[in-house]
């Protein structure tokens, strides 16, 4: 009788006590209007807030400035390595710190539109993602070949050079080999194709070659998904089969889906090469790059990096609206066999707290040269965006953020 009694009241209080909502969750205006707090109005440590914000403008990157300069001196040396797209000098060292939604700190020039490197190949995916969502993509495992057409570069095409090359192939197709024939989306995504070929000029064996020359060309071909190999030749692959599968230009895709709803800037902009124009449906359009690696690339703002940051943070949501299916975002944070700290470009995974740590192992990042990084916790709430910080005081500076926070 008395637990019959008890179970009555708990039923009387669930029913006539209010639900409990949970606490709306902020997303910033378009542009300036993004609300501060001060590490006090947050809960946070202020020095320590402080004192990783000098940590990051001390750790600079010691790499030249001027990004032309610096690209001959690593990547330039490569076979093949001459830039072919815009390079822009870089500013100083740059960053802000986004907990709940609200800036808590911000370091440099956060409204300089400088080069992110390989942090486009996360707005790359993105923009497969959205194709993924609306069905032009049905399957990540479908044999990328089933959907692509011939492609036209814009080569000149006068009577006299047409005649020069009669008989030889006037259309690229990237997956005409065997071997390219077995390639799936999930395998260019999580850069385990092995695709073989060359593209806007670039050897797919001349990026970050074999120490040992001998393997360079013919190479020894591993099995698609088999092996994990970062390659922007591979990447400029999958930004190519893209585009063929969107039928526009893949900037005006992430303006359109992902940019304009998050509320970022008017400045960012996403290039190609000097030679990667192609003609799609009677129009020109410029395939883009998913890196600076010869140049190119996403040159953004770190706002507007922290808002993507955001984005992921919230699995593809912004306010009321699934910009990004949150099956997307799950696909994308699923660890690659080949590499289980890496999922879709450039979804950095922390497994094991091996990048970083000092930060839960449900962390992610997007990562790329410079060091340019989206940290985002979705355990702590946050996102850090830092530019031009040495590579390996990354986890330095998230240590000085979440010390803060843990106070």
């Amino acid at each position: 009788m008395q637990k019959r009694l008890l179970l009555g009241l708990y039923l009387f209080i669930a029913i006539a006590l209010p639900a409990q909502k949970s606490p709306a969750i902020y997303y910033p205006a378009p542009g300036d209007a993004w609300e501060r707090r001060t590490p006090e109005q947050a809960g946070i440590n202020a020095a320590k807030i402080q004192e990783a914000v000098q940590f990051a403008i001390d750790q600079e990157s010691t790499t030249p400035r001027n990004l032309e300069v610096a690209h001959y001196q690593s990547f330039g040396r490569e076979p093949f390595g001459a830039g072919v797209g815009p390079f822009k000098e870089r500013g100083a060292a740059t960053g802000m710190i986004v907990h709940k939604g609200y800036i808590i700190a911000e370091w440099g020039d956060v409204q300089r539109v400088d080069m992110t490197f390989s942090v486009t190949k996360s707005f790359l995916s993105t923009v497969v993602g959205l194709a993924f969502d609306k069905g032009f993509v049905q399957n990540v495992n479908d044999k990328v070949y089933t959907y692509m057409a011939p492609i036209i570069t814009t080569e000149p095409t006068s009577g006299d050079f047409r005649a020069a090359r009669i008989g030889e192939p006037q259309t690229m197709e990237l997956f005409a080999t065997k071997h390219n024939r077995k390639i799936t989306w999930d395998q260019l995504l999580r850069q385990t194709s092995n695709w073989e070929g060359t593209l806007w000029g670039k050897p797919d064996w001349a990026d970050r070659p074999d120490r040992d020359v001998t393997k360079w060309n013919p190479r020894e071909l591993k099995e698609p998904g088999t092996e994990y190999e970062y390659n922007d030749v591979r990447v400029n692959v999958l930004a190519l089969a893209a585009l063929n599968v969107w039928r526009k230009p893949l900037p005006q895709v992430l303006k359109e889906h992902i940019m304009d709803p998050i509320g970022a800037s008017p400045t960012w902009r996403w290039m190609g090469y000097d030679n990667s124009w192609v003609v799609i449906d009677g129009q020109m359009m410029q395939a883009v790059g998913g890196g600076g690696h010869w140049g190119g690339g996403m040159f953004i703002n770190a706002r507007d990096m922290a808002r993507f940051g955001y984005l992921t943070l919230h699995r593809g949501r912004w306010k009321d609206k699934q910009l990004l299916s949150e099956n997307w975002v799950k696909l994308a944070l699923t660890p690659t066999p080949a590499n289980t700290s890496y999922g879709f470009m450039n979804w950095f995974l922390n497994t094991g707290k091996k990048e970083m740590p000092s930060a839960p192992e449900s962390a992610f990042f997007h990562l790329g040269n410079g060091t340019n990084m989206v940290y985002v916790d979705p355990e702590n709430n946050l996102v850090i965006v830092a530019r031009w910080i040495k590579n390996e005081q990354k986890d330095g500076l998230v240590q000085r953020v979440l010390e803060a926070i843990k106070k």
